[in-house]
């Protein structure tokens, strides 16, 4: 069963399990995508399948436009935004709290849970953008060595954005326990309609977050 969920500052649409949940996910987009990215929308029905309820909502600068990358400038609303999010989930479950997303949503989770570790309990990264197409250089695993939560990270295995060895090296500077899945063959977007990409997270997640 799905709603649509407001609360301030927050927009999006909550997935509800058949029985009392076992915990939440919190799914944000990528930079060019909204709360019903294919992605977003299969691993949604995914979890709830398995107990957990789960948002899929709409970042601060997508509900403030409908087109449009967000702005580096604006980054730090985009966690407000997590943050909001979080919490009015917090009050609907007393289970654990799972925080995430696809890209550019996943990151900017990851680094509101490096700043604020009570924010969540948990952290499920679907194609995190480890840097730039064609700029190993510019590597965002700056604040990835703060995370105090376990986290599964979803990645293709053609993805411009890290290559698995690039991923595997950036897993090693978490200190928490970490799952790696690679979809074979899928790139950035993970394939989501062919792909296994949702049933692998569950079955990660399940065995990493213990629900």
């Amino acid at each position: 069963m799905t709603d649509l969920f407001e609360r301030e500052g927050v927009s999006g649409v909550l997935h509800r399990p058949a029985g009392d949940p076992v915990g939440a996910l919190l799914l944000a987009h990528g930079a060019g995508g909204n709360r019903d990215a294919k992605m977003l929308q299969r691993a949604a029905t995914e979890f709830a399948e398995h107990g957990l309820l789960v948002l899929r909502y709409d970042l601060p600068f997508r509900q403030r436009r409908p087109k449009g990358p967000p702005s580096p400038s604006t980054a730090d609303g985009d966690r407000e935004g997590i943050a909001a999010a979080g919490a009015a989930v917090r009050e609907l479950c007393s289970g654990p709290v799972i925080l995430g997303g696809h890209s550019y949503g996943g990151r900017q989770s990851t680094m509101l849970a490096a700043e604020h570790p009570e924010s969540c309990d948990g952290l499920l990264l679907f194609s995190y953008p480890l840097h730039p197409p064609g700029k190993p250089e510019k590597a965002r695993t700056a604040h990835l060595p703060d995370l105090r939560v376990p986290c599964v990270f979803v990645h293709g295995s053609r993805d411009p954005f890290g290559s698995p060895e690039e991923m595997r090296a950036a897993l090693e500077l978490v200190p928490t326990p970490t799952r790696l899945v690679l979809v074979v063959g899928t790139g950035h977007d993970l394939a989501p309609d062919k792909s296994a990409a949702a049933p692998l997270a569950v079955e990660a997640a399940a065995e990493l977050f213990g629900f």
